[in-house]
């Protein structure tokens, strides 16, 4: 998957200039320290780490060591970390320290020849032979990834090489490698080490198959069809099918196998490409409004001049073909996705390394404003649609409409999504029928991911110490969704259970009553001194905690924006040494029971 858009970050005044020039040369986002036109950041190393985990290309005007430090904790993976280039802040140098075969070294060049500046390439492969064996260009596929570290180390030690077949991009390897014509694929042979085979991705796979078909029928089908028509998997560069199968499980587990991507066209454009056909099918329009799935996906894909190299070869439940790209093929729509995305409590160190780089992924965001506005620079230039407070039906549906459009978008939650937030209200709507408020056919097709937050409830027993360390449940105190007698009657139910008990929605301007009856409830059967932690704005700057005893709360305390947690009978409260500790110097914490568990075994 291709990496999201680059970012200039600068850390000092003197490193404005340089900073904005490449900004505007590659027409990416500028971030800094310093006021102006751009996105502005007062920590460095946890905006650094922010974005990095987002998977945007890092371009530091700092320090190499800079980027080192802030973000050592977060590299993993040479196949997945996102470039990161240090550029000195008078831009005479530049020096991709991450992902250089996979973009950061053609960063570094162009940034490079822009300023007229020094490039350090430390990659083996192309500062001594001139191009990176793992990193072929657009259009070709290397099979055997992970061997061409041997044969790199082969070749810059000078042992025997043979080339087979036309590459050019490989002629900087002519002075160390004896080559041979072939049409056939692109094979490199280093002696000792395991030929490094490259095939050009210029096939089109069209596919079709019924609905729940299992995935392992289909590639089972293709993998067979493939062998026998003497064709290579890595030559595949897309597959193309119907859009009502946009949602198929078959067709998404096959892309996977093969490591491409999926597109799909309308019924009526694959009916244009009946003449081309070499199995038109009367069955198939009457199912589908198109006289073939398979061979129509293909040539549509593949272009006005393309033929079928293989025509339609079927199973049971699925169907695929083979065109080779001749000309420009009709663009086809990806499958929607939406992701429902629960962003913690707002400070970025909270946030999942998923949910960032979903967000960055997105091609637009949706949600309460507040919400969006908390990504900071995550969101930056992208397009957002904001809804206010009471719109969340009609946010929900906008966000699987447009994504029923093919689009990618992000559905942002404060906390976790899934927790009095919008992922249960997304399901409902796919789940309703359409003459019962539900949303399109398009709309129910679309991919959802749910990412997961730091919850309200998690966020404040942390800040306080251990209060959810025994069992604990949640209850909203809002009867706009919730009849009031039903609250009352999980009140009664926690109080009986002795829950730990996370109140959500606590009051409004016009609900002032229940909370009070809950503290009622709730004191007839756990002592007045337990605890209770009001928490609010919990990871921002305004955050507030307070601690108090069960017997004393006050309802005009708390307002719409605090999460009230209730400790059970066994909650306790104790000071520390360290004022600055829990709240106002106060640790909270519900026991689980190890210390009898201890006794006991002692005892045994």
């Amino acid at each position: 998957m291709p990496f999201p858009e680059p970012i200039v970050v600068y850390i000092t005044a003197s490193a404005e200039p340089v900073a904005r020039r490449i900004s505007e040369h590659l027409d990416a986002p500028l971030h800094g320290r310093g006021g102006g036109d751009h996105v502005r950041f007062e920590e460095t190393g946890s905006h650094l780490r922010a974005l990095f985990a987002a998977g945007h290309p890092i371009i530091g005007i700092c320090a190499s060591g800079i980027l080192i430090r802030a973000l050592a904790p977060l590299i993993g993976s040479k196949w997945d970390d996102p470039p990161v280039l240090s550029v000195a802040e008078d831009g005479s140098s530049v020096v991709p320290l991450l992902g250089g075969h996979h973009g950061g070294n053609d960063l570094a060049r162009n940034i490079g020849a822009f300023l007229d500046a020094h490039v350090a390439l430390t990659t083996a492969g192309e500062v001594r032979l001139g191009t990176a064996l793992d990193a072929p260009p657009e259009g070709w596929r290397l099979t055997n990834p992970r061997d061409a570290k041997p044969a790199m180390a082969g070749l810059l030690n000078g042992a025997f090489a043979k080339l087979s077949g036309n590459a050019p991009w490989l002629d900087a390897l002519a002075d160390r490698v004896e080559r041979h014509d072939s049409d056939g694929p692109v094979v490199l042979s280093v002696a000792g080490c395991a030929p490094l085979v490259y095939c050009r991705q210029d096939l089109i796979l069209g596919v079709g198959c019924a609905r729940n078909c299992p995935p392992e029928d289909l590639i089972g089908l293709v993998q067979k069809s493939l062998s026998e028509a003497g064709v290579s998997p890595f030559e595949i560069a897309s597959i193309r099918s119907i859009d009502l199968k946009s949602d198929e499980a078959a067709i998404h587990a096959l892309a996977d196998n093969l490591d491409v991507e999926a597109g799909f066209y309308p019924a009526e454009l694959l009916e244009a490409q009946t003449s081309r056909l070499s199995n038109p099918s009367d069955v198939v329009f009457a199912e589908v409004g198109c006289h073939g799935v398979s061979e129509a996906a293909a040539l549509a894909g593949a272009g006005p001049d393309a033929t079928l190299l293989m025509e339609k070869q079927k199973s049971a439940m699925a169907t695929c073909a083979v065109a080779r790209l001749s000309g420009q093929g009709a663009i086809a729509t990806a499958r929607g996705r939406l992701s429902v995305i629960g962003i913690g409590p707002g400070d970025a160190e909270w946030r999942t390394p998923q949910a960032s780089r979903l967000v960055a992924e997105a091609d637009e965001l949706v949600g309460y404003g507040l919400y969006i506005d908390l990504l900071g620079g995550l969101a930056e230039g992208k397009p957002r649609q904001d809804f206010q407070l009471g719109g969340e039906e009609d946010r929900c549906r906008y966000a699987l409409e447009r994504a029923g459009e093919g689009r990618n978008i992000a559905l942002i939650c404060s906390g976790d999504a899934g927790i009095y937030a919008m992922g249960a209200l997304v399901m409902e709507l796919m789940d309703r029928a359409s003459d019962d408020g539900g949303v399109s056919n398009a709309a129910r097709r679309v991919e959802v991911v749910n990412a997961p937050g730091v919850s309200a409830l998690q966020a404040a027993s942390a800040r306080a110490g251990a209060l959810l360390g025994h069992d604990f449940c949640a209850i909203s105190l809002s009867d706009l969704l919730t009849p009031r007698e039903q609250i009352v009657s999980r009140l009664h139910a926690a109080a009986d259970g002795d829950f730990v008990i996370a109140f959500y929605n606590p009051v409004s301007k016009r609900r002032r009553t229940l909370l009070a009856e809950a503290r009622d409830i709730l004191l007839k059967s756990r002592p007045a001194k337990t605890p209770v932690l009001l928490a609010s704005n919990l990871g921002r700057s305004d955050e507030q905690l307070r601690l108090r005893r069960l017997g004393d709360l006050n309802v005009d305390e708390v307002d719409m924006l605090t999460v009230v947690l209730v400790g059970a009978s066994q909650s306790r409260a104790f000071r520390s040494g360290d004022g600055n500790a829990g709240v106002g110097g106060w640790h909270i914490y519900t026991p689980r029971g190890y210390a009898k568990k201890i006794d006991a075994k002692e005892q045994a």
